[in-house]
């Protein structure tokens, strides 16, 4: 149970800092601008360091669904919460490799993160679940702010960088979960 632990709490940091590596466009010239253009277009046109960054952390996540299986209530909420890590993790590496699907992927990484953080909801006990419940808030707002910026056609880059912060900061708090607060082997009866 300990190995488990640290293994996923290494892996979810390495994905989160690998998730967040797009922060690495304040200080490396891209041509890519960060209000206008949405963060994926970093993965197009920036240096080739944002992919291998993304396809670490599509790795890590990958690699750190198993060991959150093991940590987690044997209850099909829980499974499900390390299957979305997973499964985000998978998404992640297809975008690395095809960054010009990204109109499509990023979609699809909101409804896997989404589906995680419900499940979440259903299994963290009270104080955790409020950190959920507020997570699952931000997913939506941000994922609408994309939405509306792409339709009105302004800010797109502010508010796909926002919808970054906030599914890094969903996984950070799921990583430190993890490592903090080991659940019980058993679902509630």
């Amino acid at each position: 149970m300990r190995t488990a632990r640290i293994a996923s709490a290494l892996l979810m940091g390495l994905a989160v800092l690998g998730y967040s590596g797009w922060l690495l466009e304040f200080f490396l010239p891209t041509g890519v601008s960060p209000v206008r253009d949405p963060v994926e277009a970093l993965l197009v046109t920036g240096p080739p360091v944002f992919r291998v960054l993304l396809a670490v952390s599509g790795v890590a996540f990958v690699l750190a669904g198993p060991p959150l299986h093991r940590l987690g209530p044997v209850q099909w909420s829980a499974r499900l919460s390390s299957i979305s890590v997973s499964a985000f993790g998978v998404l992640v590496l297809v975008q690395a490799a095809y960054p010009e699907r990204s109109d499509v992927l990023s979609p699809l990484l909101s409804v896997v993160l989404v589906a995680g953080v419900i499940s979440l909801i259903l299994w963290w006990p009270p104080g955790w679940r409020a950190l959920a419940v507020t997570g699952l808030i931000l997913v939506l707002a941000t994922w609408l702010a994309v939405v509306l910026a792409r339709q009105f056609d302004t800010c797109e880059g502010v508010f796909t960088r926002l919808q970054l912060l906030v599914r890094a900061a969903l996984y950070g708090t799921g990583g430190v979960y993890a490592f903090v607060k080991p659940a019980p082997r058993h679902a509630h009866r």
